[in-house]
């Protein structure tokens, strides 16, 4: 058996839990966020059995588009005298960050 950590963003999870669910798999969800952009992302948790992983793993991939968005960042004071001026900047967002480590032991009770 394997745990499957998907950390996806807030806007893809809940097609992402359908999906899984669709498929068959019990899925928990934890809400977390991000250190970069502080933004919101959701780890989910799916515990499959070995020969069901890259299933699971292709759910996860087909529902978590990466996408680009522009977000504000702030110039130091001393580049726009002594001012905080937002300045938009292309980031990459969505996606999902996975992690897959083997189950020892797993009871539903």
């Amino acid at each position: 058996m394997k745990l499957i950590y998907s950390i996806v963003h807030d806007e893809d999870s809940p097609r992402v839990m359908a999906e899984l669910n669709k498929a068959g798999f019990r899925v928990t969800k934890l809400n977390s966020s991000g250190g970069f952009l502080r933004s919101g992302n959701t780890t989910l948790m799916t515990v499959v059995e070995d020969e069901e992983v890259k299933q699971a793993l292709d759910i996860i991939r087909k529902f978590s588009s990466a996408r680009k968005a522009a977000v504000n960042t702030n110039v130091t004071p001393s580049a726009a005298g002594g001012s905080y001026v937002p300045f938009p900047v292309e980031v990459n967002i969505g996606g999902a960050t996975v992690f897959i480590t083997n189950v020892e032991y797993f009871e539903k009770m």
